[in-house]
C-alpha cells in the first residue's frame, strides 16, 4: 500500500512540476518570437531603406520590394499589437477609463487580440515571422543587384522626415511612373506614349503624379509640364490647347529636344471621340520624346494607354498604422509609451485608412503627447463616426471618397 501511495504521490508531483514548468516556459516562447520577429523586422527594414535610397528600373525588382514591404508592415501591425494590445492591454484600460468614462465600455473595444487566446497570439505572431523570414530569403539575390543601381540621396535619422520626401505606401508606383518618363524610345519611333494611372477617390493619383514631376530628373528631363483637365478638350478649338493649358514646372533652362509632359485628369470616363482628339492635337504640338499621363477613377482608361497601366489601391490596414505611427509619434519611440501607442493603434483603426485624417489627425497628436489629450481625441472620433453611422448610414471618409458631403463636428476646446 506504501509502494502505490508512493508512486502516486510521485506521479502527482512529477505532473505538478511539469505543469509549472509549462506556465512558466509559455510566455518565454512568446518573447523568443517576439525577439526573432522585432529582428526579421529589423533586416526587412536594412533591406527596404537601401532599396529606397537607389533609382531601379527593373520592374522584377519593384514587385518584390513591395512584396517585402507589405510584409514587413503586417509583421509590425502583429507586433504592435501584441504590444500594446496585449502585453501592456491592462495598463492601457486603467490609463483610458480614468480619463474618460466613455471608455469604460470595454467590449466596445474591438482591439485586434482583446478577445484572442495566447495560443492564438502566438501564432499569429509565428506566421508574421514565418512569412517574413521567407521573403528574406528570397530577396537575396536581390540585395546583391542593388548596389548595381545609383544612389538617389542619403537616408535622414528618422523615417517621419523622410515620409515629407517620398510618396508613402507608392514607392513602387513611383518608380513605374519614374520610369515610364525617363525611357526613351529607339531611333526612329515616333509614337506618342501614354500612361494611365487608375485608382478610386482620393486614393492618391493626383499626388502620386505630382510628386513624380517634382523629381529633379523629370524636370531635366522635360522642357514644360502641362496639366489639363478633362474641361480643357471639350471645345472644338483644340489647335490652342497650350494657350488656355495651365503649365506649371516649366524649365528655365529649356531641353534642347523640348520635349513636354501632359498630364490630364479624368473624374470618370472619358468618350474615346475627345481623347482621340485631344491625343491627335498633342501628336502634332509635341516633339519626339514629350508624352502624357491620364488619370481617371475609371478602369475603362487602362485601354488608352500604350503601357501597362498603374493601378493605386488605398493603404492596408497595416500600412496605413506604420503611416500614422510614424507621423504621430515623430522621433520618439512608441515602445517608450505603450498605453499611448495603444491609443493611437484604436484611433488609426477609427480613421478608415483615410491619408488627409491620418496627417492631420497625428500632427494634432504630435503636437500635445499627452495621454489624457489623446483619450478625448479617441473619445470624440468615436461619437463622431457613432453619429455620422446612425444619421447617415456610413463612415464620414468613405462619404468623401463617393464625393459626398461628410458632416463633421469641432472638438471642444478645454482650457
Amino acid at each position: 500500500m506504501e509502494i502505490f501511495l508512493s508512486a502516486v504521490l510521485g506521479e502527482l508531483a512529477s505532473r505538478s512540476i511539469n505543469f509549472f514548468i509549462s506556465k512558466i516556459s509559455k510566455p518565454r516562447v512568446v518573447l523568443d518570437v517576439e525577439d526573432s520577429l522585432q529582428r526579421a523586422l529589423l533586416r526587412a527594414q536594412v533591406i527596404i531603406d537601401e532599396a529606397t535610397g537607389r533609382h531601379i528600373t527593373n520592374q522584377a525588382m519593384l514587385q518584390q520590394l513591395d512584396m517585402l514591404r507589405d510584409a514587413m508592415y503586417q509583421g509590425r501591425y502583429k507586433l504592435d499589437a501584441f504590444r500594446y494590445q496585449y502585453h501592456d492591454e491592462e495598463d492601457a484600460k486603467d490609463q483610458v477609463v480614468s480619463h474618460s468614462s466613455s471608455l469604460l465600455k470595454l467590449n466596445s473595444v474591438k482591439g485586434i487580440f482583446s478577445c484572442k487566446t495566447k495560443t492564438q497570439i502566438l501564432e499569429q505572431l509565428e506566421d508574421a515571422l514565418d512569412n517574413l523570414s521567407s521573403m528574406i530569403l528570397d530577396v537575396k539575390e536581390l540585395v546583391v543587384f542593388l548596389t548595381g543601381y545609383p544612389r538617389l540621396y542619403h537616408q535622414p535619422y528618422s523615417m517621419h522626415l523622410l515620409l515629407s520626401n517620398c510618396m508613402f505606401g507608392r514607392q513602387m508606383e513611383a518608380e513605374l511612373v519614374l520610369n515610364f518618363l525617363l525611357h526613351t524610345q529607339p531611333n526612329g519611333v515616333e509614337e506618342l506614349e501614354v500612361l494611365p494611372v487608375v485608382g478610386p477617390a482620393r486614393v492618391g493619383k493626383s499626388t502620386l503624379v505630382a510628386h513624380v514631376c517634382s523629381d529633379e530628373r523629370v524636370r531635366d528631363h522635360f522642357s514644360e509640364i502641362v496639366f489639363v483637365s478633362d474641361h480643357d478638350f471639350k471645345d472644338e478649338e483644340l489647335t490652342h490647347l497650350w494657350e488656355r493649358c495651365v503649365k506649371k514646372c516649366q524649365n528655365s533652362t529649356p531641353s534642347k529636344y523640348w520635349r513636354t509632359l501632359v498630364v490630364v485628369e479624368v473624374a470618370g470616363d472619358i468618350n474615346e471621340t475627345e481623347w482621340k482628339r485631344l491625343y491627335a492635337a498633342s501628336k502634332r504640338c509635341m516633339t519626339i520624346g514629350s508624352k502624357i499621363i491620364i488619370t481617371s477613377r475609371s478602369d475603362k482608361i487602362a485601354k488608352l494607354g500604350t503601357t501597362r497601366a498603374v493601378t493605386l489601391k488605398y493603404l492596408s490596414e497595416e500600412a496605413y498604422w506604420y503611416f500614422f505611427k510614424t507621423l504621430a509619434f515623430g522621433s520618439t519611440d512608441p515602445t517608450m509609451h505603450p498605453r499611448m501607442a495603444y491609443v493611437a493603434m484604436e484611433i488609426a483603426r477609427m480613421l478608415n485608412r483615410s491619408l488627409i485624417s491620418a496627417t492631420s489627425t497625428a500632427c494634432l497628436l504630435r503636437d500635445k503627447f499627452d495621454i489624457p489629450f489623446w483619450c478625448k481625441v479617441l473619445t470624440f472620433l468615436r461619437g463622431l463616426i457613432k453619429w455620422h453611422a446612425s444619421s447617415f448610414g456610413e463612415h464620414p471618409s468613405d462619404a468623401q471618397r463617393q464625393n459626398k458631403p461628410a458632416h463633421l463636428v469641432r472638438m471642444v476646446r478645454t482650457s
